[in-house]
């Protein structure tokens, strides 16, 4: 509690941030910039020290100078199982996950979502993807694409980019001049080269491709440091080159203007005329945690924010419909073997985008990112194999080397949607989140739909997807979710204003995905950004 002694400001003064995850600190940048004072409320959970110290010592070395215990404590804990890959650990270590069961109870039925308490929230095992969303997918939005357009190079401005301008462009503006490319490995260089050869045939289809856009470091000169290709993207980067807003938290600890508090657990927002409690406990002890602040602006994450609000409101027993976008993985086999995968230094982020827009197959965008080897990819091709993998590792590595992986989303218009409920338990000094998922019977032919084109585009891609492997997750598993309580231009109960405020709330703004008032297919935490960014900056001028 040593913030308090050295930092207090009267609280109409401060504006608090609950959440450190990559809303929390857009959020906080764009209130900094207005020269307000910040408080950030976060659980703070972090990497266990031992781990840290030898990640720490990687950091120093190059790959060639790891040990076995380096890289086993990189991929403890990660194995490929007949279902998958299971929920993503960074550097073995499942802390961006603990503690939620104890503190946010919740049960799930049918839903793959889980809250994070981690510094840094989910940004700590996030895929880095980073596209903007297209009005066309935003209909029925109180703002547009445009409105969040100076907001999305302010956050590139802190994240950094690595993209390409490319065909995307035309659909997809950068945002930003200083996007560093990376290098494709060589899958992914010849389903490239087949769409080029297409492209115009694949426009006409519905397909526009080009580079993944990744928040990573990407060197752009021979003494700037960025990703060395050592393909362990997927389980964590020792380097810090995959952008993470627990960094930006630890920066922006050097300004006078900010000031960080983990270890709170916040359970409910009071609101008077001029100032905002805020009530909790503090994580480890339990003992009763308050604040007052001039705003507050809650960046949670979905379930942990939705949770405040209703609690705040004393809204039990009732049920709230949150939206998510559907996801699913397939592979996509190329016709034509282009090298050893395993023998070539890579970055095993998404490397390309895949955008379909074609009314035939849905009215909005779908949005397909495209992966080339890692050593998962092998571990799952050897399952399939089950007891003949080793005689038949020729033909085992035959397959790894020409096979891609394919992440899709929908919009969440084609996709299952979340029924929310709390719960108060009289037994229990925390109340019980009830998260249902609510089938959507459009979802099966939207993704079949997307399927049968790229089966029909086969001979231009030189890659056929493989249907029988397809892998349609759980809701939420894709962690874009999001609208529990939407912004509308005239808001109604369980709503909120284009500034995050429920109805009756002058100075509470959700800033998280939970406002969004849909979840397009692109990429959600580019957007989740720049609308936290835009809301932080427009409420810090209110009196």
């Amino acid at each position: 509690m040593k913030w308090f002694h050295e930092f207090s400001p009267p609280h109409f003064m401060i504006h608090c941030v609950i959440g450190s995850g990559p809303a929390g600190v857009a959020c906080a940048k764009a209130l900094l910039r207005r020269g307000a004072k910040v408080l950030m409320l976060d659980a703070g959970l972090e990497l266990e020290p031992e781990r840290a110290r030898l990640v720490a010592e990687m950091g120093r070395r190059p790959p060639a100078g790891w040990s076995d215990e380096h890289l086993s404590l990189l991929k403890e804990n990660t194995q490929v199982t007949g279902k998958g890959i299971p929920l993503k650990r960074v550097f073995g270590s499942d802390f961006p996950y603990r503690g939620a069961e104890e503190h946010l109870p919740t049960e799930y039925r049918g839903v793959a979502s889980r809250p994070s308490l981690a510094l840094g929230g989910f940004s700590n095992v996030w895929g880095a993807a980073m596209l903007p969303y297209l009005d066309q997918d935003m209909e029925g939005w109180p703002i547009s694409g445009r409105a969040l357009a100076e907001h999305y190079r302010a956050v590139v401005e802190f994240t950094g980019l690595a993209g390409r301008s490319d065909d995307l462009e035309s659909l997809f503006p950068l945002h930003t001049s200083q996007a560093g490319p990376l290098n494709c490995g060589r899958q992914a260089q010849a389903l490239v080269a087949s769409m080029e050869r297409n492209r115009e045939a694949l426009r006409k289809a519905g397909l526009h491709f080009g580079a993944a856009r990744v928040a990573v470091r990407a060197a752009r000169r021979a003494d700037e440091p960025g990703c060395i290709y050592c393909g362990l993207c997927m389980y964590g980067c020792a380097y810090g080159h995959i952008y993470n807003s627990a960094d930006t938290v630890r920066q922006m600890r050097a300004e006078p203007n900010f000031s960080y508090q983990p270890g709170v657990i916040v359970t409910a927002l009071r609101e008077s005329e001029n100032s905002v409690r805020i009530e909790g406990y503090l994580r480890d002890t339990r003992a009763g945690f308050s604040q007052e602040a001039g705003r507050v602006y809650l960046a949670a994450g979905l379930l942990p924010s939705t949770r405040i609000l209703l609690h705040s409101q004393a809204a039990y027993d009732e049920t709230l419909v949150a939206r998510d976008s559907q996801y699913f993985l397939f592979p996509l086999l190329l016709l034509r073997r282009p090298g050893d995968a395993r023998s070539e230094a890579l970055n095993t982020l998404s490397q390309l985008f895949l955008e379909i827009q074609n009314p035939r197959i849905n009215r909005h965008t779908v949005h397909l990112q495209i992966y080339s080897y890692n050593d998962l990819v092998g571990q799952a091709v050897r399952q399939k194999f089950g007891p003949l993998a080793r005689p038949l590792e020729f033909l085992a590595r035959q397959l790894e080397d020409r096979m891609l992986i394919v992440q899709g989303y929908l919009h969440s218009d084609d996709s299952p949607a979340l029924r929310m409920t709390l719960r108060k338990r009289a037994d229990h000094p925390n109340d019980l989140m009830e998260v249902e998922a609510e089938a959507n019977p459009a979802t099966a032919k939207a993704i079949g739909r997307v399927l049968r084109l790229l089966l029909s585009q086969a001979r231009k891609l030189k890659a056929v997807p493989l249907r029988p492997m397809l892998q349609v997750a759980e809701a939420g598993r894709g962690f874009h979710s999001g609208s529990s309580f939407p912004m509308r231009a005239r808001p109604g109960r369980f709503e909120s204003d284009v500034l995050g405020r429920p109805p009756g709330w002058r100075r509470v703004h959700a800033v998280d995905a939970s406002v969004l008032p849909a979840i397009p297919a692109t990429t959600i935490t580019f957007s989740v950004m720049a609308n936290a960014h835009r809301i932080g900056w427009e409420a810090s001028a209110l009196p």
